[in-house]
C-alpha cells in the first residue's frame, strides 16, 4: 500500500505532499459531505476522455449549487500531473461548498469554495471479483457525484467478510449500481444495464463502453432489471474509471458463478482497452 507521505496533493492551489497539506475541521466536506468528487485517470500520461469528466463535474458543481472559476480548476488538474513521472494513473479531486467559520447546517453568505485532490498510481490490468447484493440505503440523488458515500462503505465492508471487493445495490429488487460502478451483464445475447435516473451515477466508462458495444453492432438494453434477472445471466461485470471492466466471478449470496470466458463480456474488455489507449488525450 502506497503511504500518504509519498502522495502528491493539492488544496486550495497549493500543491505539496499530502502530509504537508492542512485542511480545516470545519471544512463542509467534512462537516457535512457537501462537496462534490470527480476521478480522472490517465494512461501513459493522457487523460482519458477528460473532456467527459469535467461536464460531469461542472454538472455536480450545478446540482449543489457551488460556484468556482472552473478554469482555475483545470489549471490545478493539469498541473499535478506535472509533478509525478509514472505513467498510468488517476487523479482524484474534490470541491466543497467551503469553509464555515463555525459548523452550522445552513452556509454563510460568501463561503469561497475549497478544493483537494491528490495524484495516484494505478495498474489498468482487468480485475476479477467476487460480489454480493445488498439492500440500497442511499439517499435519492445518487447521480450527483457527491462524497455522501457512508451506505456505499458500509455496503462494501460488510461485503468485504465475505470475501467480496463490490457490491450490487437494489431497491425493492430493482437494481441500481454498484458499490463504487456501473453493472453490465448479458443475458441471451444481450448485453443489459440499468437505465439511468435518480439512483444510478452517469458512469463515464459506462457511457463509452454503451457507445463502442453500438458502433460495433452488439445488442444493448438500457432498462429496469430485477436481481432475478442476474440468475439468467451468462456473466456480469463492472466498469468504472479505476477498474474499467471488472468481470465479476461469483455473486456469493445468489451463489451463482459466471463464465469469465463469456464471448461478449470479453469483446466489450477489448474494445474498450482500444480504447483507452487510443483516446487518452494529452493536456
Amino acid at each position: 500500500m502506497v503511504s500518504n507521505t509519498d502522495i502528491i496533493g493539492t488544496y486550495n492551489g497549493k500543491i505539496d505532499l499530502v502530509r504537508n497539506l492542512t485542511i480545516s475541521p470545519f471544512s463542509r466536506a467534512y462537516t457535512f459531505s457537501d462537496s462534490i468528487y470527480e476521478v480522472i485517470p490517465f494512461y501513459n500520461r493522457n487523460f482519458f476522455y477528460f473532456d467527459k469528466h469535467f461536464i460531469r463535474l461542472s454538472n455536480s458543481l450545478n446540482a449543489l449549487a457551488i460556484e468556482i472559476n472552473l478554469q482555475k480548476v483545470k489549471d490545478e488538474l493539469y498541473e499535478l500531473l506535472k509533478h509525478v513521472t509514472y505513467q498510468n494513473g488517476y487523479i482524484y479531486y474534490q470541491i466543497s461548498r467551503g469553509t464555515d467559520p463555525i459548523r452550522n447546517h445552513i452556509q454563510v453568505d460568501g463561503l469561497e469554495a475549497e478544493t483537494f485532490g491528490y495524484i495516484l498510481e494505478h495498474d489498468y490490468k482487468t480485475q476479477e471479483l467476487n460480489i454480493k447484493i445488498v439492500d440500497d440505503l442511499r439517499w435519492g440523488r445518487c447521480d450527483i457525484k457527491s462524497t455522501s458515500l457512508l451506505a456505499n462503505v458500509m455496503g462494501m465492508n460488510e461485503a468485504k467478510k465475505e470475501n467480496c471487493q463490490e457490491i450490487v445495490m437494489h431497491r425493492d429488487g430493482l437494481i441500481t449500481e454498484a458499490g463504487a460502478s456501473n453493472i453490465f451483464f448479458v443475458i441471451d445475447g444481450i448485453i443489459c444495464t440499468p437505465a439511468l435516473g435518480n439512483n444510478i451515477l452517469p458512469g463515464i466508462t459506462r457511457e463509452i463502453l454503451i457507445e463502442l458495444v453500438r458502433s460495433e453492432g452488439m445488442e444493448i438494453r438500457e432498462d429496469k432489471f430485477l436481481i432475478d434477472d442476474l440468475l439468467k445471466s451468462q456473466s456480469v461485470w463492472l466498469t468504472s474509471s479505476t477498474k474499467c471492466i471488472a468481470p465479476v466471478r461469483k455473486i456469493v449470496n445468489l451463489d451463482l458463478n459466471l463464465d469469465l470466458n463469456e464471448p461478449l463480456m470479453n469483446r466489450c474488455i477489448a474494445i474498450l482497452e482500444k480504447e483507452f489507449k487510443s483516446n487518452s488525450i494529452n493536456l
